[in-house]
């Protein structure tokens, strides 16, 4: 007999489920949407070490067990894959699992890892700063379904900061001057910056305690062990009038332009700190046990090198007293750091130098965030972490990636080395203590196939067929097979997706005149590829999920098409070429507009969205709406500036009320021969509310995109 999901779920409230399992159900529930019809049992069998789950199906009944909630909805989450059945991302989710189960024998799958992790620091800044609960939620269930039960949670750092500082005698003026807005945030808490887009209003610390509340107690209730922030020493520079004699020194960040001050970790102050945040964390939110603390990102070490052997005692008290700060408020605390340090700066990090920071640390209490190894492998080249620093020295570690920055939105990453890099780890005989795995994207909602892939590679320890994978993706995705879209992901591993690219941006999205090429990887396989993935419309336009894929990939390919119009122009006008220079300028105006038109139909990939979430978090307060609105603004253009365009969204509105605009200015100077402030005008544009022009969304986006890849194809390539 099949029962509704919704007979299922009275059920978890009489049958004596935990909550482990209420929570994974309405996970699931969630995810298949209100029409389900499915006889379904969820089974949590809690158990040390690695999580594991186990599917079956007997009788049209599917059986999930797991160690955890989360594995319980990755159980649940891998049979919905296997059977094409449906997949949940950022654009959209498909299920269409039959109603009707066949027979399955127990399937049982365990982990190779003990942690699943996810999140970077600067996420918070790049996508979640204002985020609402919905929008969190939403991102908890992608967490569960696709595996990850160790992410980074630091939603109301601030507030609990205010509380420590507060304690301090510190007068509320001094504490705003320091802050910077929502999305800056990271920054300030690693030391970076200050001052820039604040102060934070009382009410969105009262408000971020609250959604920190919701947050964590999903978390939990899923099984999920996050990390949250701790003290790392980073301060206001007002302090010092409270505390003469504490040795408080400057910091700086991108060739000095930000700025900072750092409390000296001997200092008593340091350890008096340290504790307060864990003490208010957990007054606030309850117990907890990992804690990040990142004192060194980016940054020269806060002392004179000196000697090798007086650097390292500097650097192993250092650690000792990050760590005692933590432990002296929780003694079961796991102090938790990010790692990206450990390969960006070998000229400061050299094996010595990480052994002496690691050495007065139990080796239980600490856990190493490994976060970059494709930028290890394919960027800077200079070998793995694991390696060069001896398996960290008996420290628990975490193999992770960073497939994005910024948030950037032109794709970019070798999907072999996502789908099987790990198992080089697992293999090598420097792997130590090897725990966890995870991704550290610095910007979400983007790149989906990536995390897919990711993630999935977290739940096993053999080779991933990427091939077959692809294959079994896009049904997951569209709903049948078709071969043009095998021809497309064929071109696409021969472009953009078999290479790795830092900073992927179109020339377009530069400041004009700085750039003649961009840096996404063009090529004719490129092209190719996202033809052929337009030539599969007659049969998979009926797809949602299809007709937002191909109007991305159709923004993409018109933009590789403007970064050479953006040439010829400048070179048509340059040469006095009036008339030419006019006709391409009119194609290269027409080709944006209609690309920011098909993003207006997409569901993600738009400013509007965007700066709809922060005027959201400022709720009536006009102040605090134009305050949000320039802070989200800012964040994905001019950044401070400097570090201008760093984010490079390709999203609608951002383009016709921005990229375009600049490059039209730019071209009349070269046809009048006068100078145009750029720097002014982005900082106009940041400032000036209600800015980004209305929303034109296509009426027929396959049909749209189309004639627009007709339009480029036009164009030499």
């Amino acid at each position: 007999m099949r029962k509704t999901f919704f007979f299922l779920l009275l059920l978890v409230s009489l049958s004596g489920w935990g909550q482990a399992e209420k929570e994974a159900a309405a996970v699931i529930k969630r995810f298949a949407g209100r029409e389900l019809s499915l006889n379904l049992s969820l089974s949590l069998k809690p158990i040390g070490g690695c999580d594991q789950f186990e599917t079956s199906v007997s009788g049209g009944k599917l059986t999930v067990k797991g160690s955890s909630g989360v594995a319980l909805c990755r159980g649940f989450y891998e049979y919905v894959r296997q059977n094409k059945a449906g997949i949940f991302t950022w654009t959209g989710k498909r299920f269409d699992l039959p109603q009707r189960l066949g027979d399955l024998s127990p399937q049982r799958k365990v982990s190779p890892f003990k942690h699943h992790y996810y999140m970077n620091v600067v996420t918070y800044g790049y996508t979640t700063p204002y985020w609402d609960w919905a929008r969190w939620e939403e991102e908890l269930d992608w967490m569960a379904l696709h595996g990850i039960d160790m992410p980074l949670m630091l939603v109301a750092n601030e507030a609990i900061y205010v509380r420590v500082l507060r304690r301090l005698g510190m007068q509320e003026r001094d504490i705003n001057s320091y802050f910077v807005g929502p999305a800056h945030l990271p920054w300030m808490r690693m030391g970076n910056i200050s001052g820039i887009d604040g102060p934070l209003s009382t009410s969105w610390h009262s408000n971020q305690v609250k959604l920190a509340h919701k947050i964590l107690g999903r978390m939990r209730s899923l099984g999920m062990k996050p990390i949250c922030p701790a003290f790392a020493g980073f301060v206001p520079k007002a302090l010092q009038q409270l505390f003469p004699k504490a040795r408080i020194t400057e910091t700086s960040w991108s060739d000095g332009a930000f700025h900072n001050w750092m409390l000296a970790s001997d200092e008593p102050l340091f350890h008096r700190m340290g504790k307060m945040f864990i003490e208010e964390w957990e007054k606030e939110f309850g117990k907890n046990t990992y804690y990040l603390a990142d004192s060194f990102n980016e940054m020269q070490l806060p002392f004179d090198k000196g000697e090798d052997a007086k650097k390292h005692q500097m650097l192993a008290n250092y650690g000792e007293k990050i760590y005692a700060a933590i432990a002296a408020a929780n003694p079961n605390a796991v102090w938790t750091i990010q790692g990206w340090m450990f390969g960006y700066q070998r000229d400061i990090w050299d094996n010595a130098s990480m052994k002496a920071l690691l050495s007065k640390v139990p080796d239980d209490k600490m856990l190493i965030l490994d976060m970059a190894e494709d930028y290890n492998h394919h960027y800077w080249k200079n070998g793995a972490n694991w390696d060069v620093f001896e398996g960290f020295h008996n420290k628990p570690w975490v193999y992770s990636v960073i497939p994005n920055m910024g948030g950037k939105t032109a794709f970019t990453g070798n999907l072999e080395f996502y789908a099987n890099g790990r198992l080089k780890a697992l293999k090598s005989p420097h792997k130590g203590r090897l725990e966890g795995y995870g991704t550290a994207p610095e910007g979400l909602e983007n790149n989906e196939v990536i995390y897919e892939l990711v993630t999935d590679g977290g739940w096993t320890a053999e080779p991933i067929d990427l091939a077959q994978w692809l294959a079994d993706y896009s049904v997951c995705r569209y709903g049948k097979q078709h071969d043009d879209v095998a021809v497309y992901w064929k071109n696409m591993c021969g472009s953009v997706y078999g290479s790795f690219t830092d900073h992927p941006r179109y020339n377009w999205q530069f400041r004009p005149g700085l750039k003649q090429k961009g840096s996404v990887y063009i090529n004719d396989s490129l092209f190719t590829g996202i033809e052929a993935f337009a030539s599969a419309t007659s049969e998979l336009g009926v797809s949602p999920l299809y007709r937002a894929d191909l109007a991305e990939l159709t923004a993409l390919y018109a933009g590789a098409k403007m970064e050479l119009l953006t040439q010829k122009i400048a070179q048509a006008y340059l040469r006095g070429e009036w008339e030419k220079g006019n006709e391409l300028e009119r194609t290269f105006t027409h080709i944006a507009l209609t690309t920011d038109s098909l993003l207006d139909t997409h569901p993600i990939l738009r400013m509007d969205r965007w700066v709809g979430f922060a005027k959201q978090a400022a709720g009536s307060d006009k102040k605090l709406i134009a305050q949000y609105e320039r802070n989200a603004k800012r964040i994905v253009t001019i950044w401070g500036p400097p570090v201008d365009d760093y984010s490079a969204r390709i999203w609608s509105g951002l383009i016709r009320s921005y990229y375009l605009p600049r490059w039209q200015h730019y071209f009349e100077s070269l046809k009048t021969k006068k100078p145009f402030d750029f720097q002014k005008w982005e900082l106009q544009w940041v400032e000036r509310a209600d800015n980004l022009g209305a929303r034109r969304p296509v009426k027929d986006v396959t049909a749209t995109c189309i004639r627009l890849i007709d339009l480029c194809k036009q164009m030499n390539r």
